[in-house]
């Protein structure tokens, strides 16, 4: 984003731009004399039947295109990746911030703390609105940028400046307010704290957002995580056992005060809080429309239930003798014993669960998501593992076979002399396991 406009990459085949001259390279600055700022802006003001598009051409010349168009129709531009220009940055300093406890010399993309209300609009990213002035926080009621995905973790003004570290945090109740007047859908989350923002500041919490509802839709509450990499930093720990259980019966007893009231549940307990505790994971019902999957909540439960809708119909017992070895972290080893219980009642087949503890965050972090390739190795290296290794996906970088620590599946495989399968859920494990995939 710049103050000449945005730097078309590409334009589409007989589109209205190709039509009227428009080339890659040129800039469109504005449309119906509102300057373009970013693709937000763009796909708004396309939006109008009646058009002026004042672009500057590579050459220097400024046009201005009059266009008649359907209410649906695009102009046919691209603008590649810079479509947003710039990420907007988090300005704050949390006392709890996992960026902040990231091992050293990791890949740069690992450092950024993004705090950018259009990248919540758009890719579902969680922000804190602290660096939002007034007259973006119009911008979003009047573009209808929803649904939001917003960091509350308090709504006591004075906790959460200090929580957030920024003065400016404290007016969240505000601006959420002004978003809910205007039907600005958004789902919320709260990084729990032992002592810090649970017990009562966590009451007062539930009750102010669901005070929004439906507008805020979902409220998500998920343990703080805590490296071995916070040296200098806010002394955290994490949830005792008994801690998690009375966070899980807090959020259980608003839950079915919600659901008497409205038929929703409203505010969720993270997976990992039910691990935490000891707990069983709540049945399908209790997650309404699982609106916070990406928040690790209700993901154990989608898990269960779709080896729920496989297991009675696997085979007896397979072809010729068939060992594997299945990777889990600590936290997931609850969850997937229940599959490889079901899985060894097949004849001929074998499958070992191996629980790997995080060294490289330290043993306190135990969501299997943020295992590494190299704590996987030293763990699996010199082992007898069977035919092959089975990796759940969650491990990977999206689209890649890459772990946090840039080691490759290539890697691992290597290392371990077994052939490695990644996964993406039990069905797709009994395809692997059966040979019946596609």
């Amino acid at each position: 984003m710049t103050d000449n406009g945005l730097l078309i990459t590409d334009v589409e085949e007989q589109s209205i731009a190709e039509e009227l001259g428009v080339k890659p390279g040129d800039r469109l600055l504005a449309i119906n004399e509102q300057p373009v700022r970013d693709i937000l802006d763009y796909r708004f003001l396309c939006a109008a039947e009646e058009l002026l598009v004042k672009v500057t051409t590579q050459a220097g010349e400024v046009w201005e295109l009059e266009i008649e168009k359907e209410y649906e129709e695009g102009l046919g531009l691209d603008f590649g990746e810079h479509s947003f220009g710039a990420t907007r940055l988090c300005h704050n300093r949390c006392l709890f911030c996992f960026v902040d406890q990231m091992a050293p010399k990791m890949r740069e993309t690992l450092y950024i703390k993004d705090d950018d209300y259009r990248l919540s609009f758009w890719q579902g990213n969680f922000v804190t609105l602290t660096n939002v002035k007034e007259a973006e926080l119009q911008r979003i009621v009047d573009q209808r940028m929803g649904p939001l995905f917003i960091s509350v973790h308090t709504t006591n003004p004075e906790l959460r400046a200090r929580m957030l570290n920024n003065r400016f945090a404290g007016n969240i109740m505000d601006q959420l307010s002004k978003l809910a007047k205007a039907s600005i859908e958004m789902h919320t989350q709260v990084v729990l704290c032992p002592d810090i923002n649970d017990g009562a500041e966590l009451k007062r919490t539930i009750e102010d957002l669901a005070g929004l509802w439906p507008e805020v839709q979902s409220m998500a509450v998920v343990p703080v995580g805590v490296t071995k990499y916070r040296q200098g930093l806010y002394n955290l720990r994490t949830f005792t056992q008994s801690e998690a259980s009375q966070v899980i019966d807090l959020v259980e007893g608003y839950q079915q005060e919600f659901l008497e009231q409205w038929g929703d549940s409203f505010v969720y307990a993270s997976d990992e809080f039910y691990v935490m505790a000891g707990k069983p994971i709540p049945p399908t019902e209790n997650y309404g429309n699982f609106p916070q999957t990406e928040n690790g909540v209700g993901l154990a439960r989608l898990f269960l239930d779709e080896w729920d809708s496989i297991k009675d119909d696997l085979p007896r017992r397979i072809s010729s003798n068939h060992r594997v070895t299945l990777v889990t972290g600590t936290s997931g080893a609850a969850i997937l014993q229940q599959v490889v219980d079901g899985l060894n009642q097949i004849k001929d087949l074998q499958v070992d669960l191996e629980v790997v503890k995080n060294q490289f965050f330290g043993e306190s972090v135990t969501v299997t998501g943020l295992l590494t390739g190299g704590d996987i190795i030293k763990a699996l290296k010199n082992k007898n593992l069977g035919d092959a290794v089975i990796l759940p996906s969650v491990m990977l970088r999206d689209g890649e076979e890459v772990f946090l620590d840039d080691v490759t599946v290539s890697d691992v495989a290597d290392k371990i002399q077994t052939p490695v399968e990644v996964v993406d859920g039990p069905e797709n494990l009994v395809e692997v396991l059966l040979g019946t995939k596609a």
